[in-house]
């Protein structure tokens, strides 16, 4: 506005047409945003002292936006031992811009990276980096990013092994899953991570993990391992290790021949079977006790069977301390062997004949 020279002027200030600042001699006035609410149409006017007379600006339009927030964007959040990658932090729809850039890990607080006020900036250390905006003096700062976490992989194959290692796992057997580092990683301490429905889900010392086989336990096992003394520094993960908890059928005890009515003198094999525990490392449990099996043996054979081989015989398969069930009792009958004239051969029937009639003539 205008003055006249030697002439006294009050100023006002309007907010959408409403007297904001009352009228003062004071002709600047320093606006101080604090809120969206400051957003409005300003002017100001003069009043002149002597003659009452009054002069009006033109119109300002402020708009204040709420305080933005940076952006932080990586080309990818996991790189390679000695790779590196572009940081990207932006504000959005406005200019004039400079940018703060921030790291910490889990073991140290935030740090500045110093001389870097570019909006890209290329990192080749793990780690976890935010960013902020500046602009203006004195300075004004935007809220910080979100954080970016940036991992860097090791070479290293990592594997899931399972002990026993059996080819089949049942349900209710005991179980220890390994991840092993593998290619050089004897040398290092490392702490480790698993994926998997029976597994916990922070980094842990131990890199292996038991537990009893059950339905709920049936999955897919993953692990990686990253050194001790660097969070961020960490092998892929490892393929995947497929658990599937099987229910083994109910053993069959078979006889060799299969007749269940044998005669004394006779030989016999009888067999434990378990459908669906090919390969498993089985021993065996008979009833009755009175079979002199080995453990590993599945099998029996009874030669030269007598009376007191009769009787019900059932078995189970052992692993550890996991027992499958009893099989269905199936019994076996030993009979005395009875010779009949007519197994004889004609001439011992002959000279059985012969014979008597000799000793019944001497009778005579």
């Amino acid at each position: 506005m205008n003055e006249g020279e030697d002439t006294e002027w009050y100023y006002t200030i309007k907010k959408d047409g409403r007297e904001y600042v009352p009228h003062s001699l004071l002709k600047n006035y320093t606006l101080e945003i604090t809120s969206t609410q400051h957003s409005a149409e300003y002017q100001c006017s003069g009043l002149m002292t002597d003659s009452r007379d009054t002069k009006i600006s033109n119109t300002v339009s402020i708009t204040v936006l709420d305080k933005p927030r940076a952006t932080l964007t990586a080309g990818t959040t996991i790189i390679p031992v000695g790779g590196s990658v572009t940081l990207t932090c932006s504000v959005q729809s406005s200019d004039g811009w400079k940018y703060e850039w921030f790291r910490r890990t889990q073991r140290t607080s935030e740090g500045k990276i110093r001389d870097q006020q570019n909006r890209d900036i290329r990192v080749s250390q793990g780690g976890i980096y935010s960013c902020r905006g500046t602009r203006g003096n004195p300075v004004y700062y935007t809220d910080i990013s979100d954080d970016v976490t940036i991992e860097i992989t090791f070479p290293n194959k990592v594997v899931v092994k399972q002990q026993p290692n059996w080819p089949q796992i049942f349900r209710g057997e005991t179980i220890t899953l390994t991840c092993e580092v593998q290619e050089g990683g004897e040398t290092t301490e490392w702490e480790y991570e698993w994926r998997g429905p029976r597994t916990p889900t922070q980094w842990t010392h131990n890199n292996d993990v038991t537990f009893r086989v059950s339905e709920s336990s049936s999955g897919d096992y993953m692990c990686k391992s990253r050194r001790r003394d660097d969070s961020y520094s960490s092998t892929e993960w490892s393929e995947a290790f497929t658990l599937s908890g099987s229910i083994p059928s109910k053993p069959t005890v078979t006889l060799q021949p299969s007749w269940t009515q044998i005669y004394s003198g006779e030989t016999v094999t009888v067999r434990c079977e378990i459908q669906g525990g090919e390969g498993a490392q089985w021993t065996y449990e008979w009833r009755a006790a009175k079979l002199n099996t080995p453990p590993t043996s599945n099998d029996h054979r009874i030669i030269r069977a007598t009376e007191s081989d009769s009787g019900g015989y059932s078995c189970r398969g052992r692993r550890d301390y996991f027992f499958s069930e009893w099989s269905d009792i199936i019994t076996l009958t030993v009979s005395c062997k009875i010779f009949h004239p007519e197994y004889l051969n004609k001439e011992k029937a002959l000279l059985l004949s012969y014979s008597f009639i000799t000793v019944f003539h001497v009778g005579q």
